[in-house]
């Protein structure tokens, strides 16, 4: 039977081009699209793919916090992250999210084609330029349960959702429209989340949102 996958990242012409790269595959069904993680979630909870392919730097909700909300709402779902990023800070968080797979986008398709399917079988992939020391420090970390993310033990999952989009500079209005809740609601989460952090400038919450991996400067 073919793999069904969802195919998540802010670039359209990338997306359309994977799709047409596994139609030719054949043996890789590409179900839906997903252009940020919100949408994402969304997409997976309708259309229930055996695969998530993730980018992790994108608006609205990254692929971190993507990957982290999809592995607790449907564990049965697999996620492989497919990113420009080859540090070791994105590598751990996505891991540590829930993630199954890592693979450079400069990866060979057959490479991406070989991963889907390893995952799919119930394993783990990590692209070989990524493997050796790397990988020892990725095990170590995971199977030391009480390393949480100081963001992903303090912060709910709605207020970070809700501190991606006040650092990438969503107005209170523009983030209640885009989470269907009232305005009264986010600036409740936003106290919230500057008393749990005791951060209280814009500024101050974006650049904890950088670290933490919530957000990003470059895209």
């Amino acid at each position: 039977m073919p793999i069904n996958i969802l195919i998540v990242d802010d670039h359209q012409l990338f997306r359309q081009g994977l799709s047409a790269l596994f139609l030719a595959h054949g043996k890789i069904n590409v179900i839906g699209e997903a252009g940020d993680g919100h949408a994402a979630i969304i997409q997976a909870r309708k259309l229930r793919p055996d695969i998530v392919l993730m980018d992790i730097n994108m608006m609205v909700l990254n692929g971190i916090e993507a990957t982290r909300q999809l592995k607790a709402e449907i564990p049965s779902i697999k996620v492989i992250a497919l990113s420009m990023h080859s540090s070791r800070e994105f590598v751990q968080k996505m891991f540590s999210a829930g993630s199954s797979g890592y693979l450079l986008k400069d990866c060979d398709f057959h490479e991406l084609a070989e991963a889907v399917s390893i995952v799919n079988s119930g394993r783990s992939y990590i692209s070989p330029s990524l493997a050796g020391t790397l990988i020892e420090d990725y095990i170590l970390q995971l199977s030391d349960k009480d390393k949480l993310s100081h963001s992903a033990a303090v912060l709910s999952q709605r207020e970070r959702e809700i501190l991606q989009l006040i650092a990438e500079g969503w107005s209170t209005q523009k983030i209640a429209d885009k989470l269907c809740i009232s305005v009264k609601t986010v600036e409740t989460h936003r106290g919230n989340i500057m008393r749990k952090l005791s951060l209280y400038t814009v500024a101050d919450l974006t650049k904890y949102a950088i670290v933490e991996g919530i957000t990003f400067l470059e895209r």
